[in-house]
């Protein structure tokens, strides 16, 4: 199946359509009417009509020349009243763009010319004038009740959008109120809890080591344990005080780096703005994939991130050569479940897991829409082509600026 037309052709071709339509109709009254009428009236009377096809660009002008042309015809032949449907018809179309007056002067003038020159016919011209005059009234109000109705309907869009708006950011609204006092009721309970826990076993581990006593096992893991629940859980309350992440995988890879991991960062294909959705979902696929590594994969491990820029998708994949293999199944946590219900609310796919020669790796490929306003191949910060990025921290600090510090959970103490 053949694409659709676009709208202005669309229009062009049922502004002809009017014209043949009315050129039609005027003919056809003529050649039943009139068995005196020649070449030159024709002439006019198809002339007047074709004049119409333009009505959408220059309403005013086809307005002057079809209401000239059908005069001159009036003065020449002396024709019915089928010959003033072309004028009537411009008129009508002037009405409904605006132009009231100059449609109504124009209606009253072409009048005045039919009127004087059927005074001088025969019988029934008094009545031919104000037939003629009715029918110039109904397309005057024709003319206004479509404008206004258009404009009803247009203000009727108007507020629906404003309306619509309006839910948005009342949910929007909600939804940030929801998280502020979600993350006030873990900060006043859970983290003074916490805070509790980890400070009597700092103080047990202190006595133990000036009593020169053997250090219990699991006082130290319950030491651990506390303080790296205490930093997860400000982590936690930071992403519910802020709204969505600000900032790139660049910066994400150079928070990494001063965290002690190695990680490099590949860029392939056209770097260009994203949607929204995808943007955030790239961001949030990054941080939870270092933040796995910095739990799970140990201090020595090295870290590929790799993102492909697609002509319709984006390709994220972060790999590292860490602790984990194939023959230890891994148990997927709520940071592997909420990747993947990320990217499926997006259309995309998702796999995770051990790779075959060791090592862990995240891979999402992400279907990608133009951004509004966006040109797809127009690159972002200079970048064309296949390269490598090494995430400078000149660029990190430029991805700093101006946004809210968010701390990668887990990456760093």
């Amino acid at each position: 199946m053949g694409s659709p037309a676009p709208p202005a052709l669309r229009g062009h071709v049922a502004d002809a359509a009017l014209a043949v339509v009315v050129g039609a109709v005027v003919v056809l009254a003529a050649a039943l009417t009139d068995s005196a009428a020649g070449p030159l009236d024709y002439v006019l009377m198809i002339a007047a009509a074709a004049a119409l096809a333009g009505y959408r660009r220059a309403p005013r002008a086809v307005l002057a020349v079809t209401t000239a042309l059908t005069s001159a015809y009036v003065i020449y032949a002396h024709p019915g009243p089928a010959a003033a449907l072309p004028v009537l018809v411009a008129v009508l179309t002037a009405v409904r763009v605006g132009y009231r007056g100059l449609a109504a002067a124009t209606a009253g003038a072409f009048l005045a010319v039919y009127i004087t020159r059927d005074a001088r016919a025969a019988d029934g011209a008094t009545t031919r004038g104000m037939l003629l005059a009715g029918w110039f009234l109904c397309a005057v109000v024709t003319g206004l009740a479509d404008k206004n109705w258009r404009a009803y309907l247009h203000q009727t869009e108007q507020r629906a959008l404003e309306a619509e708006r309006t839910r948005e950011e009342a949910a929007l609204r909600r939804a940030g109120e929801e998280r502020l006092r979600i993350a006030r009721e873990l900060h006043d309970s859970l983290t003074h809890s916490i805070s509790i826990i980890k400070l009597q076993a700092g103080v047990a581990v202190h006595l133990a080591r000036k009593r020169g006593e053997e250090m219990p096992p699991a006082l130290l893991a319950i030491q651990e344990a506390s303080g790296e629940a205490m930093r997860e859980l400000r982590s936690t309350l930071d992403v519910l005080r802020t709204d969505e992440p600000t900032g790139s995988p660049a910066l994400l890879v150079e928070r990494a780096r001063s965290a002690g991991i190695r990680v490099e960062l590949a860029v392939t294909g056209t770097e260009r703005p994203l949607p929204a959705p995808q943007d955030r979902a790239a961001y949030r696929i990054v941080q939870e994939a270092l933040t796995n590594v910095a739990r799970h994969a140990g201090r020595e491990a090295q870290v590929a991130v790799q993102l492909a820029y697609g002509e319709a998708e984006l390709l994220v994949c972060v790999t590292d050569t860490g602790t984990a293999s194939r023959d230890r199944p891994v148990t997927e946590g709520t940071g592997l479940t909420g990747m993947r219900e990320r990217v499926g609310s997006l259309g995309g796919t998702l796999s995770a897991g051990p790779r075959e020669n060791g090592g862990f790796e995240v891979r999402a490929r992400l279907p990608l829409a133009v951004a509004p306003g966006a040109d797809p191949g127009t690159p972002t910060a200079g970048r064309t082509g296949d390269r490598i990025a090494t995430a400078s921290p000149a660029r990190a600090a430029r991805d700093t600026r101006g946004a809210r510090q968010e701390a990668l959970p887990g990456a760093a103490p």
